[in-house]
């Protein structure tokens, strides 16, 4: 009976030299540790290969990705070693010419931080990843690159454009208190929840706020998570849980609540109306599903026109645009009818997406992203 071969034993990650510059409210080395567990590293011990980080300098965790990949290979800032990636032999010697920033041996590969171009896939967007001087008096521009490196690049506009830098702020403080990303998740669960009540009893700019502050919180946990190294498989499940499910549960409650706003619709037409956006928003998730299972990436990063399209499509963001700009001149029951209309737009936007590329692909035609 054949034994099945063991998978290799992800390189060891570890640090060289040191700092009293803080991140986040952290020490450098523990971040970087952290930030190195989260790319799939071994921290302590031993193992086939080492990667080794020098905490001079603050870098990306894509960097880290890519070097865990590449043996024999080393990212260099204005020729000073950054990260390098060697066998336990050199490891001594290559450390030591980093700390001194002394020449690396000629057989390894040399990576400029400020030529190199990587594509964020998961973060679907394409940018070389940061590479800085990691100093006391820094540490502020530093956090910032780190937030920015955490942000999706392909989502919404509020998400984008809207609360990016004051959830910068929410998630510096947060770290710097010590809350955790799980913790974050939770106290926005709670205002998620308060919502939809307000929304049920027609309360709906008391709902808007309760639901605002659930927004920008949502955005604050995963920035937290990436920030300081403290992703989780239950945090990830938790917050795209929460994500996921509870936008049906906010156009229920909302539809449900226009009698008490004195807006009633006749109740089969409220069904109607529900069933739609509830319909369209699940077929919509599907697509999405579908077309990740087929083509190995999300439907919104396959061309300029998808990402675009991302930024207006009908998920809980913009569609709380529409109902907040029909709130205003007092009509949140013509608000949830466009919020209707709109799904049923997205819908059959990413229908026509799909069938493309299932055609292209029929015809041999090869389905990449655009970021690639």
């Amino acid at each position: 009976m054949l034994t099945p071969a063991a998978s290799p034993a992800p390189p060891v990650f570890r640090t060289v030299g040191e700092t009293d510059a803080r991140l986040f409210g952290q020490p450098a080395r523990v971040r970087a540790e952290r930030l190195a567990a989260n790319a799939g590293l071994a921290v302590g011990g031993e193992g086939a290969s080492v990667v080794l980080g020098n905490l001079c300098f603050a870098w990306d965790p894509a960097w880290l990705k890519e070097l865990a990949k590449r043996p024999g290979a080393a990212l260099v800032k204005d020729r000073t070693p950054v990260l390098a990636h060697v066998d336990p032999g050199e490891a001594a010697a290559v450390a030591a010419a980093m700390a001194d920033g002394a020449p690396l041996p000629a057989s390894l590969e040399l990576l400029d931080a400020d030529t190199a171009s990587l594509s964020y896939f998961e973060l679907r967007k394409r940018e070389r990843p940061f590479v800085l001087p990691l100093a006391r008096g820094n540490e502020l521009a530093v956090e910032r690159a780190f937030y920015d490196a955490a942000y999706k690049g392909v989502t919404d506009l509020l998400t984008l454009y809207l609360w990016r830098r004051p959830a910068f702020w929410l998630t510096r403080w947060a770290a710097i208190a010590g809350l955790t990303p799980n913790f974050i998740t939770l106290v926005g669960f709670v205002f998620c929840a308060a919502a939809f009540w307000l929304f049920w009893e027609g309360h709906y700019w008391a709902g808007f706020a309760t639901g605002f502050v659930f927004m920008v919180l949502d955005t604050v946990d995963g920035k937290l998570a990436r920030c300081t190294g403290q992703s989780s498989p239950w945090g990830n499940v938790f917050d795209h849980g929460v994500d996921l499910i509870h936008p049906p549960f906010w156009w229920w409650a909302w539809v449900h609540g226009l009698g008490s706003a004195g807006h009633q619709l006749e109740e089969v037409y409220k069904g109607s109306l529900l069933a739609i956006i509830v319909g369209t928003y699940v077929l919509g998730r599907a697509i999405e599903g579908w077309f990740k299972h087929r083509f190995g990436m999300h439907i919104h990063v396959w061309r300029p026109v998808d990402s675009r399209f991302r930024l207006v499509t009908a998920r809980r963001n913009p569609n709380m645009v529409i109902l907040f700009a029909l709130l205003l001149v007092g009509r949140p029951d013509l608000g949830i009818e466009l919020v209707a209309l709109w799904s049923v737009v997205s819908l059959i936007f990413h229908a026509v997406r799909l069938a493309q590329a299932e055609a292209l692909a029929d015809r041999g035609g090869k389905i990449v992203s655009w970021l690639d």
